[in-house]
């Protein structure tokens, strides 16, 4: 098979044709790529939620650096450090995506009508989650050291970008529908000791510190991605934009109960990881106020 391919791509014909589509590509994608900078000039909050969304995932880098320096956070430390991002999260979607969304369901000509569908897609978020959970490979990053087992170090990317996608998707919307309200800066400071923890257990699976850190790094840049959906979600939204606040709250309210609180609450660990918690989301209600 692999010789027919390489007859193929020898004839001097298809290796014009191979030109010509590489160069179509090409400007097919610059062409894309300007299109979007115009789009996004008419649309400042949509720019603003795209760079949020960058600046939140960045944050998960800037987490991975200590370990160039320190190990492994310990078992104990890694409860209140999950129970922070946990709270933090769960603040965000209430603070920056359901409050607004109640609000605009509340002062709309049919509340009811509204509020049943918001509900609907808040649910329709978390079944997503739920979905894509089930069925996408994964290896959680708080169980690596603990199973006997040795995973894939793909397994485990996935996992993380599987939890980073919402977050990234509800930067997003709430930028785009500027109701970002410390929002970006909350998932950003929550991304920085999650940045530590993905590292580290990137280090357990045989990963040296600086291949660790630019792991961690590219799992955060996986946020943008989402941030893009969210952007062009709560731009073009117009009257149904509750519906997008409420579907990246229920991604975010599945993240955090599904993932973040059971692994901060392990048994001996509960009154950590509640701290934590506690922690986080009156971090972020300071924010919501202040920013």
């Amino acid at each position: 098979m692999t010789q027919l391919v390489a007859r193929h791509y020898a004839r001097p014909a298809t290796r014009r044709h191979l030109w010509i589509g590489l160069a179509m590509a090409v400007v097919a994608l610059a062409f894309g790529i300007e299109q979007a900078a115009i789009w996004l000039a008419a649309h400042p909050m949509a720019a603003q939620g795209l760079q949020a969304s960058l600046f939140a995932g960045l944050a998960t880098g800037l987490g991975a650096l200590p370990l160039l320096f320190l190990r492994r956070p310990s078992e104990r430390l890694m409860a209140p450090m999950l129970g922070l991002a946990g709270g933090m999260m769960l603040a965000a979607s209430l603070f920056s995506l359901l409050v607004p969304a109640v609000q605009t369901v509340a002062a709309s000509g049919s509340p009811w009508l509204l509020g049943i569908a918001t509900a609907g897609a808040l649910l329709a978020g978390a079944a997503v989650m739920q979905r894509m959970d089930r069925r996408l490979p994964h290896e959680h990053v708080e169980t690596v050291e603990r199973n006997g087992g040795q995973p894939q170090v793909a397994l485990v990317v996935a996992a993380i970008a599987l939890h980073n996608v919402p977050e990234g998707l509800a930067v997003g919307v709430a930028g785009a529908a500027g109701a970002d309200h410390g929002m970006s800066l909350g998932i950003a400071l929550q991304n920085i000791p999650e940045g530590w923890i993905v590292a580290s257990a990137m280090v357990a699976l045989g990963a040296g510190p600086l291949r660790a850190a630019a792991l961690a790094l590219g799992t955060g840049l996986v946020e943008p991605v989402g941030g893009l959906f969210g952007v062009i979600a709560g731009s073009v939204a117009g009257a149904a934009l509750p519906l997008a606040l409420a579907a990246a709250a229920g991604a975010m309210l599945w993240v955090v109960s599904h993932e973040l609180i059971p692994a901060s609450h392990r048994p001996g660990r509960e009154a950590a990881g509640t701290a934590g918690l506690a922690a986080g989301f009156a971090v972020m209600a300071l924010l919501a106020a202040a920013v």
